[in-house]
C-alpha cells in the first residue's frame, strides 16, 4: 500500500503557497502554477510544511489522496528548479533545427514537421540531434517530449527514431536469409 498522501511536503524559502477554496497557487523564482485539486482532500498549510488528508479509505479516495500530493510536490518543484526532458535523434539524415519559435524536425518523411513552441515551455536544439525541453510545469514539459516523440518513435529493428536520453530500445533480430 502506497503511503505518498501522507507525507508532507517542504515548501522552500523564497516560495509562497496559497490556497482559494479548490485552486492552488504556488508562486517562486522561476514563475507561477495554478491548479485546481478536488475537494475531497484537504490541504493543511502550517508554516513551510503542507500536509494532506483524506476523509474515507475508500479505492478512490486513497487514489486520490497521493495523486493530489504528488501534483502539489511537482508545482513545488517546478518554481524552484523546473523541469526538463532531452531527446536524441537516430537515424541516418534525421536533425532538428529551431527557427524562430518553431522546431523543424526531419525525420525521413517527404516534408518537414513542424512544432510550435507552447507557452510555459522551452525547446533548446543544442546540436542537430539533440533537443532539450524545459519549463516549469511537469505536465507540458512531459506532453510536448512526448508528442515530439510520437512523430518518429524507435523502431526496434536499427533503432531509428526520436528517443530519450539513457532509453533502451529493444532490437528485433529481423529476417535471416537460408
Amino acid at each position: 500500500m502506497s503511503r505518498i498522501g501522507y507525507k508532507t511536503v517542504t515548501v522552500p524559502e523564497g516560495v509562497e503557497v496559497k490556497q482559494d477554496g479548490n485552486f492552488v497557487t504556488v508562486k517562486g523564482p522561476k514563475g507561477e502554477l495554478t491548479r485546481e485539486f478536488s475537494d475531497v482532500i484537504s490541504m493543511k498549510i502550517e508554516g513551510n510544511e503542507v500536509s494532506f488528508d483524506r476523509p474515507t479509505d475508500d479505492y478512490k479516495t486513497k487514489a486520490l489522496h497521493g495523486t493530489t500530493r504528488a501534483n502539489f510536490n511537482n508545482m513545488v518543484i517546478g518554481v524552484t528548479e523546473g523541469f526538463k526532458k532531452n531527446l536524441e535523434l537516430r537515424g541516418v539524415g534525421y536533425r532538428a533545427q529551431m527557427k524562430g519559435k518553431t522546431l523543424i524536425l526531419n525525420v525521413g518523411y517527404s516534408n518537414p514537421v513542424e512544432f510550435a513552441e507552447e507557452e510555459g515551455i522551452t525547446v533548446e536544439v543544442p546540436s542537430n540531434t539533440e533537443i532539450t525541453i524545459s519549463g516549469i510545469d511537469k505536465e507540458l514539459v512531459g506532453d510536448a517530449a512526448a508528442r515530439i516523440r510520437a512523430t518518429r518513435a524507435p523502431e526496434p529493428y536499427k533503432g531509428k527514431g526520436i528517443r530519450y536520453v539513457g532509453e533502451y530500445v529493444a532490437h528485433k533480430e529481423g529476417k535471416t536469409g537460408k
